[in-house]
């Protein structure tokens, strides 16, 4: 079980209280959410996205969602496109592969925030490995997320449905 380094630094550095959780490994955040048996309402992702001509952002949603890039553009007016996978690696230098931690001002990265996940009263997310979970409460999730735009940019995924979807 291991926890990103800069990841963990900020978390300390932010003063978020938080737990660990060890799973089996998985390589997608709703088999994690099935390994945990937690909802993947609760369970942040982070989606890296190329923003034309000004670098990246994260885009963060719950992982029983899937996004909608053309509803991102419309709410936000960033002309934006899923990263390739060679583009986010080196964006999370400590993470593993396919890892990808929904916090990303400690990675330089601004976010936006999908209202979905304004419900929950505990949020879960990657830690930058394939088996530990971070569980913080709402109000910590929200201190980690101030000053991002919200907004709604994604759409539940099909009952029993784990694949990769978006639109643009």
């Amino acid at each position: 079980m291991s926890i990103a380094p800069t990841l963990q630094r900020y978390l300390e550095a932010e003063s978020i209280q938080y737990e660990a959780i060890a799973h089996e490994p998985t390589m997608s955040s709703t088999r994690t959410a099935e390994a945990c048996r937690i909802s993947g309402n609760c369970l942040a992702k982070g989606v890296v996205l190329r923003r034309d001509g000004s670098g990246y952002m994260l885009a963060v949603l719950p992982a029983s969602h899937h996004i909608h890039l053309a509803d991102l553009r419309n709410q936000f007016g960033d002309n934006v496109r899923m990263a390739k996978e060679a583009e986010v690696e080196p964006l999370f230098p400590d993470c593993a592969h396919g890892a990808v931690p929904p916090i990303g001002q400690c990675y330089g990265l601004p976010l936006v925030v999908d209202d979905s996940l304004e419900m929950q009263p505990q949020v879960y997310m990657e830690a930058g490995d394939h088996q530990t979970l971070i569980r913080i409460n709402h109000a910590q999730f929200e201190h980690l997320t101030a000053g991002a735009p919200h907004g709604r940019f994604s759409e539940k995924l099909p009952a029993g449905s784990s694949a990769w979807i978006y639109s643009g």
